[in-house]
């Protein structure tokens, strides 16, 4: 059997609810799905790319880019189906074994130029088993019990420069080993955190006012 050491995987499902047909929606004069295609293309380490999809829209689309399309099953495009049943499916459908999965979410369209790269390194020689990038958190957070608001990472009166570091999963790509997506995993325990500054982390698109952000990003950061 052949093997394939590094693979990307797009999830596109058709059926989103909040913001009808975002996938394809035109981001810049560009598929959103294309987004993603495009930055995996520029990367040489990547063997294949895959699109998973139950829609026939995105799969022209993603047949016009020059990628191959897995279709899936209804039962696995559900709304509360996990993104990890999506990568498994792919590998139990294609005849290559495969060492790494690379998945780039089409939601999240933009990213640094040399992420991936830089990443993709670092998981070669420091990560175990899976790397996924997060960014600072700078808000100050609570949590709200009766209409009553209760700090949670700050004391009041505290500036926001001085909050103890907190970081989150921005989506910008993950990384991990095929036999651990087979397990229905995509981090590990000890998956390795890229931090990431960019103002891309900020862009995770599941509503209208997601993508209008999204245009106003791409036209007043082009080249980061």
């Amino acid at each position: 059997m052949k093997k394939l050491k590094n693979i990307a995987i797009i999830p596109a499902r058709g059926g989103s609810k909040r913001l009808p047909n975002k996938n394809i929606k035109q981001l810049g004069g560009i598929p959103l799905l294309v987004y993603s295609i495009e930055y995996a293309k520029k990367h040489s380490f990547i063997d294949r790319i895959y699109v998973s999809t139950d829609d026939e829209g995105i799969k022209k689309i993603a047949i016009d880019a020059g990628v191959t399309v897995i279709e899936r099953p209804e039962c696995l495009s559900g709304d509360l189906e996990p993104t990890v049943t999506a990568l498994k499916h792919v590998l139990e459908t294609i005849d290559e074994a495969v060492e790494n999965v690379i998945l780039l979410q089409p939601t999240n369209p933009l990213r640094p130029r040399k992420l991936l790269e830089e990443a993709y390194a670092l998981y070669e020689n420091n990560a175990e088993e899976s790397l996924f990038t997060v960014s600072r958190n700078y808000h100050k957070l609570g949590k709200i019990v009766n209409h009553t608001f209760t700090p949670f990472n700050y004391v009041t009166g505290q500036r926001s420069q001085d909050l103890e570091p907190l970081f989150f999963e921005n989506g910008l790509l993950y990384i991990t080993k095929a036999e651990l997506i087979k397990k229905e995993i995509i981090m590990s325990k000890k998956a390795y955190a890229l931090e990431v500054d960019t103002v891309y982390a900020n862009i995770d698109i599941d509503t209208q006012n997601d993508f209008d952000y999204a245009n106003y990003i791409i036209e007043k950061y082009p080249n980061e």
